[in-house]
C-alpha cells in the first residue's frame, strides 16, 4: 500500500513536470501568478467579514439600548468603535470617525490591486505562451520538420495550447473571485459611510437638546 502511494505520488509529479514542461518558459510565471493569486483570494475572503447579516442602522440602536457584544467582522468593529467616540461628546465627530476607520479601509483593499493585476497579466502571459508556439510551429513549418529536437510542429501547437489554457485557468476563477469580493469591499465601504453619517446626526440632535 505505502508503495502503490510513492508511486502515485511520483505519477502526480511527473505528470506535473511533463504538462509545465509542454507549456515552456510562460509555465513557471503562470504558476506563480496563480498562487500569488489565490493567496491574495485568500486574506481578502477571510478578512472582508461583514460579521452580521443585521443593518447598520438596527446595529447602531443595539448598542445604543446597552445590547453590546463581541464584534465578529469589520461592520461589528466599527460601529463599537463609533459608538465609544459618540458618547465621548468631543467635537469634530466626523472627523474622529474619518480617523478611527482609516484603518478598517486601508485593510479592506489590501491586495484588491495585486489580484486585479494577476487577473489581467495571466491571459497575457497565456497569450505570449501561443505567440511564441505558433512561432514555433511556423518555424517547422519554414524548416519543412514535422519532428525537431523541440518537437517541431506537435511541440509549438502544445507550447501554444497549453499556456493558453492556463492562461484562462488562472484567469478566470481569480475573475469570478474578484467580482464577488469587490462586492464585498464596496458593501463595507458602505456601511462605513452610514455609520459616520447616523452618529454625526445623532450628535448633532443631541447638541440640538442640550
Amino acid at each position: 500500500m505505502v508503495g502503490d502511494n510513492v508511486t502515485g505520488f511520483q505519477s502526480a509529479f511527473e505528470a506535473i513536470g511533463e504538462y509545465m514542461s509542454s507549456g515552456g518558459f510562460v509555465m513557471p510565471p503562470l504558476v506563480l501568478c496563480a498562487l500569488v493569486l489565490w493567496f491574495a483570494i485568500g486574506w481578502r475572503w477571510s478578512t472582508l467579514n461583514r460579521g452580521t447579516a443585521k443593518s447598520v442602522r438596527v446595529l447602531i440602536n443595539g448598542y445604543l439600548r446597552g445590547k453590546e457584544r463581541e464584534p465578529k467582522g469589520l461592520v461589528d468593529g466599527a460601529v463599537q468603535i463609533g459608538i465609544d467616540l459618540w458618547r465621548q461628546k468631543r467635537p469634530y465627530l466626523r472627523e474622529r470617525l474619518d480617523e478611527a476607520f482609516s484603518s478598517i479601509e486601508s485593510e479592506i483593499k489590501r491586495y484588491g490591486m495585486t489580484v486585479n493585476t494577476v487577473v489581467t497579466i495571466a491571459p497575457l502571459l497565456g497569450l505570449l505562451g501561443t505567440v511564441t508556439g505558433m512561432i514555433e510551429t511556423f518555424d517547422s513549418l519554414g524548416d519543412m520538420t514535422l519532428f525537431s529536437q523541440t518537437g517541431g510542429i506537435a511541440g509549438g501547437i502544445a507550447i501554444a495550447l497549453f499556456t493558453t489554457q492556463m492562461g484562462l485557468i488562472v484567469a478566470v476563477p481569480g475573475y469570478i473571485a474578484k467580482t464577488l469580493l469587490d462586492r464585498r469591499q464596496r458593501q463595507i465601504h458602505h456601511d462605513l459611510a452610514q455609520i459616520k453619517d447616523i452618529l454625526c446626526s445623532l450628535d448633532e440632535s443631541r447638541a440640538e437638546v442640550s
